[in-house]
């Protein structure tokens, strides 16, 4: 049982922890929003996460060959998502800038719900996270097949470090809004991680999966 949530925390935290263009983007976010959308959001992720230890410990060596077909689909659509949400960033920022100036009414945060569906979703497009999880349980599989106990740990750990983490880089961002007072300050910082978001998103294109 000690194997299987060592092993569980370790994936968790292995898949978690390299701060790519969606845990940008959940920094941004929670900064621009409120703690409570920002923990949703990350929730959204570790829930994804979650979901594929699920696959890759149940699924084991039948996942990897079905994944090939579609691994190159996934990752434009990944792609496609993320420079959407990067220039949806920027020109939110710009128009709520614009709208303190002008005294317009601001539209209203995303709720909660959607922030936790929408990086649910952008994590699950990314084949990366479910090929990670397969690789790992294969290399770790021996000729003692683990029980439905190790398993269920496994995949609890897994989920509570990528949660944990992804915890972590909200409360980051709410506090990187409480810093940023002036809306100029606030205004380049979104320009920042929209441009940084684009960035890590091309990078996709270029890496092996």
């Amino acid at each position: 049982m000690i194997t299987a949530l060592v092993a569980g925390l370790v994936a968790g935290y292995g898949i978690a922890i390299p701060v790519g263009a969606i845990g940008t983007y959940l920094v941004a976010l929670t900064a621009r929003t409120t703690l409570k959308v920002g923990t949703a959001a990350a929730l959204g992720v570790a829930t994804a996460d979650g979901l594929y230890a699920l696959i890759a410990t149940l699924g084991g060596s039948a996942i990897a060959p079905a994944l090939v077909p579609i691994t190159t689909p996934l990752k434009w659509i990944s792609v496609a998502v993320l420079l959407a949400l990067a220039g949806r960033g920027a020109a939110t920022a710009i128009t709520h800038h614009r709208r303190l100036h002008s005294r317009k009414p601001i539209p209203p945060p995303p709720t909660p719900t959607r922030a936790y569906l929408t990086l649910l979703g952008m994590t699950l497009l990314n084949p990366t996270t479910i090929i990670y999880f397969t690789a790992l349980v294969l290399g770790t599989q021996d000729a003692t097949t683990p029980t439905y106990a190790e398993q269920t740990i496994f995949i609890t750990a897994a989920f509570l470090a990528s949660a944990s983490w992804q915890l972590a880089l909200s409360t980051s961002g709410a506090l990187l809004g409480r810093l940023l007072t002036s809306p100029r300050a606030r205004l380049l910082t979104a320009l920042t991680s929209s441009a940084i978001i684009t960035v890590l998103a091309l990078r996709i294109l270029t890496t092996t999966v």
